[in-house]
């Protein structure tokens, strides 16, 4: 279920628009998402001659990760530079789409965000099912997004033409076989006491780390009530959903299409603050992810970025600089030539 309303400005400024899509109730009151947009200019003569951008015909939906929203207009360009629209989701109760009295981010199954997805596509002149468009798809996700859009992807295989995972949060950050060990604890939690809350781990190094980096030609304003510097509370039943999606990666998906993903080439362990965390994803155990992203599909690339933070876009110059050049060349690969409706990747 959409809204009707029309695109309206967004808080990111000039070339960016929102649109509030209702998702019904549940027992904290009404649930929304918020669907994001950043078009291409139009390019002269292009209705008359068409737009010969490699990217034209491409649509980008982005899903940020835990304790977050979608803030970067860098990304945001980088696309529409290339000719795609460009659309990125807050997905329900986090950002934008959070409401008063709402427990932040919190779901306890991932296949929740279906209906976020479906209305984000219906939002975006497709069907809610995604096929009923001449353009191509491309889904791109960071970190819990990345989860989730890799478990969607793999449930919906002739939806998208291609996925991009920045760090994506395919295992937890104490081994598969840890996972397996606490699985049964945290289930039996979830289903007693769903909303009990785990000590709190952060210390807010990895925030630090992005702010010791951040490029002042290009700031980022973020809003700390949708970021904060320590991550939000987790929840039982929050955390039992991302266990149960780590243990579905680890018997393997069947993501039919190209499979990008970009991660540091360190982890660097938070335990008290030093510039070592400048240079290393000090979140996810880097290596862990990059074998847990071989299972996802026939077809991976994993692009290692020296230096590069958890989120390699918001990383220094350097790597920041890496990581897109990366990105560029692997679209560029497996997107800039266009290709019949559904052939490319199958």
């Amino acid at each position: 279920m959409t809204d009707t309303a029309e695109w309206v400005p967004d808080v990111l400024g000039d070339g960016f628009e929102q649109r509030t899509l209702p998702l019904g109730q549940d027992d904290e009151g009404d649930v929304v998402a918020t669907v994001v947009r950043h078009l291409p200019d139009e390019r002269p003569l292009s209705r008359l001659i068409g737009d010969h951008r490699p990217l034209a015909d491409v649509d980008v939906l982005y899903i940020h990760g835990w304790s977050d929203y979608f803030f970067q207009k860098r990304l945001a360009r980088f696309w529409a530079d290339r000719g795609a629209m460009f659309y990125a989701l807050d997905l329900r109760k986090y950002g934008r789409s959070l409401r008063p009295g709402q427990t932040p981010g919190y779901v306890t199954d991932l296949v929740t965000y279906d209906e976020d997805i479906a209305a984000a596509l219906e939002a975006m002149g497709r069907s809610a099912d995604g096929t009923a468009s001449e353009r191509r798809l491309v889904l791109m996700g960071h970190s819990t997004g990345g989860l989730t859009l890799s478990l969607w992807a793999h449930r919906h295989p002739d939806v998208a033409v291609a996925l991009i995972l920045n760090s994506p949060w395919l295992e937890f950050q104490l081994s598969g076989m840890t996972r397996a060990a606490m699985a049964p604890i945290v289930e039996l939690r979830a289903r007693m006491r769903p909303l009990v809350v785990a000590p709190q781990v952060d210390l807010g190094f990895y925030t630090r780390a992005q702010e010791e980096v951040a490029d002042p030609e290009d700031p980022m304003d973020i809003d700390p009530e949708w970021r904060p510097s320590q991550t939000m509370a987790v929840h039982a039943g929050w955390l039992n959903a991302i266990l149960t999606g780590h243990a579905r990666v680890a018997t393997g998906l069947s993501i039919p299409v190209p499979v990008c993903v970009l991660l540091s080439t360190r982890t660097a362990i938070p335990s008290r603050w030093s510039e070592d965390l400048t240079n290393a994803d000090s979140v996810l155990v880097v290596d862990d992810i990059a074998r847990a992203s071989l299972k996802l599909g026939p077809s991976v690339t994993v692009e290692r970025i020296t230096g590069a933070l958890h989120d390699v876009f918001l990383s220094r110059h350097d790597a920041r600089d890496l990581a897109y050049a990366r990105l560029d060349r692997w679209v560029t690969g497996f997107l800039g030539t266009r290709h019949p409706l559904g052939v490319l990747g199958r």
